[in-house]
């Protein structure tokens, strides 16, 4: 996997609920993620930086809102320095950040300790992040529904279709 894990995964108890097929683990959200991150669901402020290579740009609050939907815990944030700050969640016994892989060998220097919890109200008042967050869960949803009847390969071939991508 290709994200910040620290933990033990075994022991965070799955899904609060059942309504994204297949999505059982951080890994599990991170595969499906991958497939379905894509410069709509960017910050526009990034979006320039966003490619099919660094996915996870501009990913990181509405990627970690959706999770903390999927397997509860907090959100938090590591301040960038310029004001910004960078979202992970924090499951208590585990701990993961499904976009960090946007800052490249920098993310070594990422610390997941002490950092404040993000607010959904605070990150959401910028109405574009609320827009991005609900497409995102509205995409994922989309793309769990198809895997689930579908199969894997089908649901990536209609999903692209749907939403004109390659």
């Amino acid at each position: 996997m290709g994200y910040y894990s620290s933990g033990d995964m075994n022991k965070i108890g799955g899904p609060l609920s059942g309504s994204f097929p297949g999505i059982n683990t951080p890994d599990d959200l991170y595969e499906a993620l991958s497939k379905i991150w894509c410069a709509d669901t960017c910050a526009p402020r990034m979006r320039s930086e966003w490619s099919p290579e660094n996915k996870t740009k501009g990913q990181c609050s509405v990627t970690a809102f959706l999770a903390q939907d999927i397997f509860g815990g907090k959100v938090c944030g590591i301040p960038l320095g310029d004001g910004n700050v960078h979202c992970y969640n924090d499951l208590g016994v585990f701990v993961f950040d499904l976009t960090n892989e946007q800052f490249g060998e920098k993310a070594k220097a990422l610390k997941y300790e002490d950092n404040p919890v993000q607010s959904r109200e605070d990150h959401f008042a910028k109405k574009e992040k609320q827009i991005r967050y609900e497409m995102l869960s509205a995409r994922l949803k989309t793309y769990c529904d198809m895997k689930s009847s579908l199969g894997e390969e089908e649901a990536l071939k209609a999903y692209n279709e749907m939403y004109g991508l390659d």
